[in-house]
């Protein structure tokens, strides 16, 4: 992190809080001021270590740390699944932290972030895992709830991690884990693509970091995680759960409490004066670490339908998960209909879909609203799709789960292209 924060400190704005700081709400409170800064807390009121939050909270600092542009990153996101790189570099913990001990989470600056939330939630802690059967490595960010000083809840998606799990507790065994906290960009955005479950999103993180990245191989687990400045070393037990939640998630809304795992760590490690990572819930951060690793899932399952695809982006306003704008380069009637129905499965929570024109930018708000003003007919450009199964973090969705999608086709008519012609766009 110390690495790439020099470079950051360069090129972005970071806000450095001298003050001592509550993790009880005054953190939280602090973050919403600083949506898309760096915020750097230095004097935390209940623990030696700082908190640092907004590393990923811009598109532009997402691509500067995967050396990319802003237009760049849904290519180079493909780019990097599609070609993962081997890690050869494997040290001791020894040699990259200066404390280790038995675990003791209450040393943590954990915020409390709202006050109807079930407590303190680790936010940006990846947890590493392998396949019990197939070895096979998986590093993806949950949310942690603190228990006590080595007990944590976690939620835990039907995804790889759960795949694991429940394999796990077939064999009666509790499944090994690590929590790295405190990560370069590009690895915490690699552990959130979405790639096939015999991957391994560490090699992503590898080719995003050009080959140069290096593992610490744990102690008392028989894992390999990347560099960071905090590590938990621990378990899932099996058949044990615990209420989780509530808490506010992805759509500013809160969570429903459920039954979720339990989680052991038996060992932590961290570097001198460390840094801990904290995502704000329902922030930029949050929002676009996981989100925006759909977006290249959407480009490649509507370019199979047409190829001429430009680009896509899951908007801020739709949270990042529930609202597309896809450009295209229009080539035949009914294109814009087929991009939406690829859209729509390729990314199951999405509940609305625009397609534009290439003229159109698709990062900009207005520019998508002056295509919708000026290229759509509601009787035959607009897609209604009820019953469908949507997102669970959509507050509208019916008990069930299901939700109404709508696709909007904002692309000129063929034939007809002088009419919708963009003056102000024409070079003279």
């Amino acid at each position: 992190m110390r690495e790439f924060l020099k470079t950051f400190e360069k090129d972005f704005k970071v806000i450095k809080i001298e003050e001592q700081i509550s993790t009880k709400y005054e953190v939280s409170n602090i973050l919403k001021k600083y949506s898309k800064e760096i915020v750097i807390f230095k004097n935390i009121k209940e623990s030696d270590m700082g908190i640092i939050s907004g590393i990923c909270n811009t598109r532009e600092k997402i691509a500067s740390s995967i050396f990319a542009n802003v237009s760049e990153i849904t290519s180079r996101i493909i780019e990097a699944t599609e070609n993962p790189t081997k890690i050869e570099n494997v040290e001791k913990t020894s040699k990259n932290f200066q404390t280790s001990m038995d675990a003791d989470l209450a040393k943590l600056p954990v915020p409390t972030f709202y006050k109807k939330d079930a407590g303190a939630y680790i936010t940006a802690g990846v947890i590493i895992a392998k396949d019990p059967e197939t070895g096979v490595r998986n590093a993806s960010i949950h949310r942690m709830l603190i228990k006590d000083k080595d007990t944590l809840g976690v939620r835990i998606v039907p995804r790889n991690l759960y795949t694991y799990y429940k394999k796990a507790e077939e064999l009666d065994k509790p499944l090994e884990i690590a929590i790295s906290i405190g990560m370069n960009p590009a690895t915490l955005l690699a552990s959130c693509t979405s790639i096939p479950i015999t991957a391994d999103e560490l090699e992503v993180a590898n080719t995003f970091h050009n080959g140069e990245m290096k593992l610490i191989k744990c102690d008392d687990v028989d894992l390999e995680v990347p560099e960071c400045e905090i590590l938990l070393e621990g378990q899932i037990i099996p058949h044990e759960r615990a209420s989780e939640g509530p808490f506010v998630d992805l759509t500013d809304t809160y969570d429903v409490v459920r039954q979720e795992p339990i989680i052991k760590i038996v060992k932590m490690h961290y570097k001198d004066n460390p840094l801990y990572h904290a995502i704000m819930p329902a922030g930029n951060e949050h929002k676009l670490l996981q989100g925006l690793p759909q977006e290249p899932r959407i480009f490649k399952a509507v370019q199979n339908t047409v190829p001429t695809i430009k680009n896509v982006v899951l908007t801020d306003g739709g949270c990042c998960w529930l609202h597309a704008a896809i450009s295209i380069q229009k080539q035949t009637p009914g294109d814009g209909k087929n991009v939406i129905m690829a859209a729509l499965a390729a990314h199951p929570s999405l509940k609305h879909c625009v397609v534009v024109d290439e003229d159109i930018d698709i990062f900009n708000g207005d520019d998508i609203e002056y295509a919708i003003a000026t290229r759509v007919k509601g009787d035959e450009d607009i897609l209604i799709v009820p019953g469908a199964r949507g997102s669970s973090l959509d507050p509208r969705a019916t008990p069930d789960g299901t939700t109404t999608k709508v696709g909007v086709d904002a692309t000129k008519l063929l034939g007809k292209i002088e009419k919708f012609e963009r003056v102000s766009k024409i070079v003279e």
